[in-house]
């Protein structure tokens, strides 16, 4: 199994970026812990972070054809942005929709996601570990 971990803007700022919310672990304590997961559970996975919604649209779209699911914590773009929503809706690949923490509880701005509409699931609020079980939800067949 195949299965890209999308992080969109401001989540390799994981450690600096408003502690009290996101905790003090860092982007690279989160890739490993999802890849060593990963490598447990026999699943390849790859890991993929930018800041730029164009770019995570293309990483969407090059998944086409090789990937078997996508994890995406979409950031800020969560709840703004159609581009990624008309992305995982064109490549049909399952998607889990993950946050760190829960935006429900947040800004009311935060409580809108467009891409949920083209996910199969949404984690929040599970910290690092919703990334483990969005994984682990896509490999056991969406179950």
């Amino acid at each position: 199994m195949n299965i890209l971990v999308i992080n969109g803007p401001n989540l390799n700022m994981l450690g600096i970026r408003e502690p009290e919310i996101y905790g003090k672990a860092t982007y690279a304590d989160l890739c490993r812990l999802i890849e060593e997961y990963a490598e447990k559970q026999g699943i390849h996975v790859t890991l993929y972070q930018s800041n730029h919604e164009g770019d995570l649209v293309d990483a969407i779209q090059q998944a086409w054809g090789k990937q078997d699911g996508i994890v995406i914590n979409p950031g800020a773009y969560t709840h703004t942005s159609v581009a990624l929503l008309d992305a995982l809706k064109a490549v049909a690949i399952p998607a889990v929709e993950v946050h760190i923490s829960d935006p429900d509880t947040r800004e009311e701005f935060r409580k809108v996601s467009y891409i949920r509409a083209a996910c199969v699931k949404t984690v929040k609020g599970h910290g690092f570990d919703g990334y483990l079980e969005a994984i682990g939800f896509l490999a056991g067949g969406c179950k």
